[in-house]
C-alpha cells in the first residue's frame, strides 16, 4: 500500500522541528482540496504516514508546513512579514511508487527539500 510521509529538521537549532503544522492539499486545476492535517512529534515526524490508503492516488499534490509559527513558538525574533512563513511544497505523485518521503530542512531564511526514501 502507497504512502506519503514527511519529517522537518531545524538547521538553525540543529534538531528535529517538532510541533510544526503540517497542511497537505490535493491540486485540481486551480483548485486545493485539503486532504490532511498533521503536527509534527518530537522527532519531527509526523506520527503517521500523512497520505495513505484509498486517498493515494496519482495527481498533484503542495504540502504546507507553518515555519513561521514553529520559530515564534522558539522565541525566535521574527519580522512582522517573516521571510519564511508557511514553507509550500507542490509536487506530484504517480501511486504506481509505495513510498513518497518529502523531507525539510528548514531556518528562517532558507529550506531544502528532495524526494527522499
Amino acid at each position: 500500500m502507497g504512502r506519503l510521509t514527511t519529517h522537518v529538521l531545524d538547521a538553525a537549532h540543529g534538531c528535529p522541528g517538532s510541533a510544526i503544522k503540517v497542511e497537505l492539499y490535493r491540486v485540481e486545476g486551480t483548485a486545493l482540496t485539503l486532504v490532511a492535517t498533521a503536527l509534527t512529534n518530537s522527532d519531527g515526524r509526523c506520527d503517521a504516514p500523512v497520505l495513505q490508503g484509498d486517498e493515494y492516488r496519482t495527481g498533484v499534490y503542495q504540502i504546507q508546513f507553518s515555519a513561521g509559527d514553529y520559530y515564534r513558538a522558539r522565541g525566535v525574533a521574527l519580522p512582522d512579514q517573516a521571510f519564511l512563513d508557511v514553507v509550500v511544497l507542490r509536487f506530484g505523485i504517480d501511486a504506481n511508487q509505495e513510498h513518497y518521503h518529502v523531507p525539510l530542512l528548514i531556518s528562517p531564511y532558507s529550506y531544502s527539500t528532495y524526494r527522499g526514501s
